[in-house]
């Protein structure tokens, strides 16, 4: 298990691209292995803050991003879990913030940042909200797109994101201009090509967005003229290929159950789906949540007690030390490992991380959500693919 990679932002501005910048997320899905060993190296993941700290403080409802924080710093800056943070707020471990962003800390949706006032002066400045281009800024204040740029020693590649503060060479906006509105409240327009578009909001991947309208990621970057490493921001309007998938029926049988896979077990493997079952039975964990321990750390590690990983992440449900899961000998023993993955009154972590049975309502989830919720991987969908096998497997080696 990894923490997220945290983007520092630089002072750049962009001509007529809005502030905020989020990181895409491109998925994949793995072909069946030939063997069980070729199944999946280990996998990406974000979870929980290493210990839970008192705050001082009672956390606010809304936190505004300062330089040099990060996700995990926040959570423990107020005795929050990283993980809830990032539920609160529709990110996902790849999601990048920035300085003046702000983000809900009681799960309340984030409040868009009110335009600041301009103060009428010999050398005005404009504070940089959601949204913003650097033409609807100087429209607004009565100046010119170059002026805007010579003024900042700017160029027309440059980023501008939201809290920065633009100089405005003198200018100072009309007194009868209305306040601008924010790019997200605009209604996005139709495309030339007969196609829907989608206005990107706070939260938004790639990879949600393609699934919300029935098309692809790599679908989504040809449409709209995009490479694999391109980033999408609030505001921003994306074709999409279809229309909007629509509102899914309450009957469960209409899903689609994900491809199965299977694989045997070498006796070192074997080994290990004994342990898992064995752990879980001493915990009086139910058939269904042995099932998914043993499909996660099928997913997570090919079923191997591995003493390396992405990053620090070790053992058989690649956890990672320094997000709290444990000493490095604690991930790499595998019954240990097994107690912390079900978590739930008898976690030896106790409340430093978050097991299956710490998450409200596991037992409806999917097999692949449940899952994913203690994990929060890049690559969810694969849990549910060993889920007949891990049910084989507990009859077989339990």
């Amino acid at each position: 298990m990894r923490t997220p990679a945290v983007a520092r932002r630089t002072r750049t501005l962009q001509l007529g691209v809005p502030a905020a910048l989020l990181g895409t997320l491109s998925a994949g899905i793995a072909a069946t292995p030939a063997s069980a060993d070729a199944v999946s190296s280990p996998i990406e993941r974000l979870q929980a803050t290493p210990t839970r700290i008192a705050p001082t403080v009672a956390p606010p409802a809304v936190y505004t991003v300062r330089p040099g924080d990060t996700i995990s710093s926040i959570a423990n800056r107020f005795g929050l879990r990283t993980v809830e943070v990032l539920a609160w707020n529709g990110l996902s471990w790849r999601s990048v913030i920035y300085p003046g962003q702000t983000l809900s800390l009681a799960g309340a949706s984030v409040p868009s940042p009110a335009p600041a006032p301009v103060q009428a002066a010999p050398t005005a400045t404009h504070t940089v909200v959601a949204g913003e281009t650097v033409f609807g800024i100087a429209q607004k204040h009565g100046t010119s797109v170059d002026a805007v740029l010579a003024a900042n020693g700017l160029d027309r590649s440059s980023v501008i994101y939201p809290g920065q503060q633009l100089a405005l060479s003198g200018e100072s906006a009309p007194s009868a201009a209305p306040p601008a509105t924010p790019a997200q409240t605009a209604a996005p327009a139709p495309t030339a090509t007969g196609g829907q578009a989608h206005a990107v909001a706070a939260g938004d991947t790639l990879f949600a967005i393609a699934k919300k309208y029935g098309t692809t990621v790599a679908q989504l970057l040809a449409l709209n003229g995009l490479g694999s490493g391109a980033i999408i921001y609030p505001g921003q309007s994306l074709t999409v290929a279809a229309t909007p998938a629509p509102a899914p029926t309450p009957a469960p049988a209409a899903a689609t159950p994900p491809p199965q896979l299977f694989a045997n077990l070498d006796a070192e493997q074997a080994a290990n789906a004994s342990l898992i079952i064995r752990v879980g039975r001493e915990l009086g964990a139910p058939d269904r949540a042995i099932a998914i321990a043993l499909a996660t750390a099928m997913v997570e590690s090919s079923m191997r007690n591995l003493s390396w990983g992405d990053r620090d992440s070790l053992g058989l449900f690649q956890q990672r030390p320094s997000m709290g899961w444990g000493s490095p000998e604690q991930a790499v023993d595998a019954d240990r490992s097994t107690r912390v993955f079900f978590g739930g009154s008898s976690d030896p972590n106790g409340q430093a991380s978050r097991g299956l049975f710490d998450i409200s309502g596991w037992e409806s989830m999917s097999f692949t959500d449940a899952a994913q919720a203690v994990q929060i991987s890049a690559y969810p969908d694969r849990y549910g693919q060993w889920e007949t096998q891990a049910h084989q497997w507990l009859g077989v080696h339990g």
